[in-house]
């Protein structure tokens, strides 16, 4: 299949290319920078002619148009991002036109394959039980995850219309090759160069190179909707850290804090995005509640329905920690016996 692709330069979309093309589908890369293709995969021997390289954006029509002609497929996994009170209308107005454009003129065109990335944390409430795919789809209190609720509620609607979107559900995703450090990833990375904290609940990730496989799956799916968990291990804070100690045979320094002081501080970051200083980093009550109170969600579904396999947390923080030093990020003394 020819397909067209949002967000193929970020973290998760370039490894989903990388799938596509290995498994011998052609992409078309709608994209904000044309040089970002040649920097992300050049690197990794991916070519991607000239002519599938259309620079534009999600929120215009046009270049939304001119990607699409003569595809066969749509996998949108492009959105803005921003954790910014000045920037809120601007997510929601962005994700929302994008979920317009790209996945209902996909629908509009009829064509029979469409991938959507939405997010396992538009089900999350603090006290639910684990997070399955009929749970009631919440309303978020970022911008951001409004955004994804709403976007959800949209997809819903074309599912149950008959539109063929294939819709997966990441938990935190992390991995080697990221273009930037995504949120996940930097997390880890800031465990090794700051400090880590053992709190309540646990962290709960999926390989970017497992997603890439649930992805193509979902494109070569026969026919009709389907939605989809892409869930790894699920570990305490405790446990995750040992992992990391033993992989690098180094002891990364952390501290217990309870789960409602960090819930608390989540409170006052939102006291102080509103009043004092809007500042990027994710120090919200949203965020916090996510770390303190996540209950778990199973793969194991998808992992039977699409025959996919998801590494273990040992296998995926190995190859993430040893890349995070090969690209920069940390220094021998960070990730001890994986630098050798």
């Amino acid at each position: 299949m020819r397909v067209m692709m949002t967000g193929g330069t970020g973290f998760a979309g370039s490894h989903t290319v990388r799938r596509f093309v290995e498994a011998g589908h052609e992409v078309r890369l709608l994209v904000r920078d044309a040089d970002k293709v040649r920097r992300v995969f050049d690197p990794q021997g991916i070519a991607i002619p000239e002519k599938d390289v259309i620079v534009g954006d999600i929120v215009d029509e046009g270049s939304v148009e001119r990607a699409m002609e003569g595809c066969d497929a749509v996998f949108h996994g492009a959105a803005l991002v921003d954790m910014r009170r000045k920037m809120a209308t601007k997510v929601l107005e962005t994700n929302a036109r994008g979920v317009e454009l790209v996945v209902g003129g996909a629908v509009r065109r009829g064509l029979p394959s469409i991938v959507y990335v939405s997010s396992s944390s538009i089900f999350f409430r603090p006290g639910s039980g684990p997070i399955h795919l009929d749970m009631p789809i919440q309303p978020g209190t970022t911008a951001y995850a409004r955004s994804k609720a709403d976007a959800e509620h949209v997809i819903r609607r074309l599912q149950e219309d008959g539109a063929p979107i294939r819709a997966s559900y990441p938990t935190g995703i992390v991995g080697p090759d990221d273009p930037g450090l995504s949120d996940a990833n930097e997390a880890v990375y800031i465990f090794f160069k700051q400090t880590g904290i053992t709190t309540s609940s646990g962290y709960q990730i999926v390989d970017v190179r497992d997603l890439a496989d649930v992805h193509l799956r979902q494109l070569e799916l026969p026919g009709g909707s389907a939605r989809h968990l892409a869930a790894g291990p699920m570990l305490d804070w405790h446990e995750t850290y040992r992992i990391l100690d033993e992989i690098t045979g180094t002891k990364l320094w952390r501290f217990p804090c309870p789960g409602p002081a960090l819930r608390t501080l989540g409170s006052v970051g939102d006291i102080l995005k509103r009043w004092v200083y809007d500042f990027q980093f994710p120090l919200t009550r949203d965020a916090m509640e996510y770390a303190t109170q996540w209950p778990g969600a199973s793969g194991d579904e998808t992992a039977r329905d699409l025959d996919v396999t998801f590494r273990s947390a040992r296998e995926t923080y190995t190859d993430l920690v040893r890349w995070l030093h090969e690209a920069g990020h940390l220094k021998a003394r960070h990730v001890g016996k994986l630098a050798r």
